[in-house]
């Protein structure tokens, strides 16, 4: 007579209990990405496509309908005197605020990096309270520091730097410096992150292969801060280049900035075409410097 044997159903294996696992997987990473897909179309790319749209439009002077020709006439345009200039000047503006701004923001990154403890996280918090205050707030406030009797003009005067008196305000040094204050904060601590992810071992290398300490900083601290830095103009470079506030408020009428001309043509001549196509093409401009930047980094990590 022959057993059989009887027991309990084998249990399903492991490849079984796994079976449409991916599935389930891909449509949750799915379901985790379509409200942060959205929001980026609907506020990003969906508004850029609407700039791209309208600087291809024309505009009837009289009735101020746009209608949409699909014409370059908006970009041939900016050619005239008056907008490359404020195009050109906005750039070298941006420039001089980024490199001011690196200037300024590696030593102060350099000198939080190296203290410790409680001393460390008061000066981090130093660097970020501005931003407790409204920005615009902060730019007025410059009005009263840069009168013929501010701090600033006294400053100035006593290092026999201008003469007594000297109105600084309404000016391009006046916007300079607005920019400088505004965005050194966003220069300072993404070179502060790089810094501290520096090992110290890398440093006494170098001290221990004969280099002083001139030849340490240029040879391997601000080579390995380096990302840090290209990002931190990219975080000062790209939002000062289309600045408006700073500009309208300590610039006043006398300095035109892209940005002040854009919003002019929206909000006063209402040339929709031409206010799009001047910030397509400072998009343009800022797409090519990432592109770069991105590279740049790249090259970096390659190194590295």
């Amino acid at each position: 007579m022959t057993l059989l044997k009887t027991g309990s159903p084998s249990a399903p294996s492991a490849s079984t209990r796994r079976r449409g696992g991916p599935r389930l997987q891909a449509w949750r990473a799915r379901l985790l990405i379509t409200p942060m897909s959205l929001y980026v179309v609907l506020f990003f790319v969906a508004p850029l496509i609407l700039l791209l749209v309208y600087s291809l439009g024309r505009i009837d002077v009289l009735t101020f309908e746009v209608s949409f020709g699909w014409t370059l006439d908006n970009y041939r345009a900016l050619v005239d005197g008056v907008y490359v200039g404020a195009i050109v000047r906005s750039l070298a503006l941006t420039v001089t605020a980024t490199l001011v701004c690196v200037a300024i923001g590696f030593p102060v990154a350099l000198a939080i990096s190296r203290l410790r403890g409680p001393l460390r996280t008061l000066c981090l918090v130093g660097v970020v309270v501005p931003y407790w205050i409204s920005f615009v707030v902060r730019t007025y406030a410059w009005l009263d520091l840069l009168a013929p009797n501010g701090l600033v003009n006294e400053f100035l005067t006593a290092l026999h730097l201008i003469p007594d008196g000297t109105e600084l305000r309404y000016t391009t040094f006046a916007i300079a410096v607005g920019m400088v204050y505004g965005y050194l904060p966003l220069m300072i601590l993404p070179i502060y992150v790089a810094l501290e992810r520096i090992d110290p071992a890398m440093i006494e290398a170098g001290y221990d292969l004969g280099l002083g300490r001139a030849k340490v900083f240029w040879k391997i601290i601000v080579p390995l801060a380096m990302p840090g830095t290209i990002a931190g103009a990219l975080l000062v470079g790209i939002p000062a280049t289309g600045e408006y506030t700073i500009p309208a408020i300590l610039g006043g009428e006398k300095t035109l900035m892209a940005g002040n001309v854009a919003a002019d043509q929206f909000l006063g001549t209402g040339n929709f075409p031409f206010g799009a196509a001047i910030g397509s093409a400072l998009m343009a401009i800022m797409l090519v410097v990432m592109f770069l930047s991105r590279r740049r980094l790249d090259q970096l990590e390659d190194i590295a």
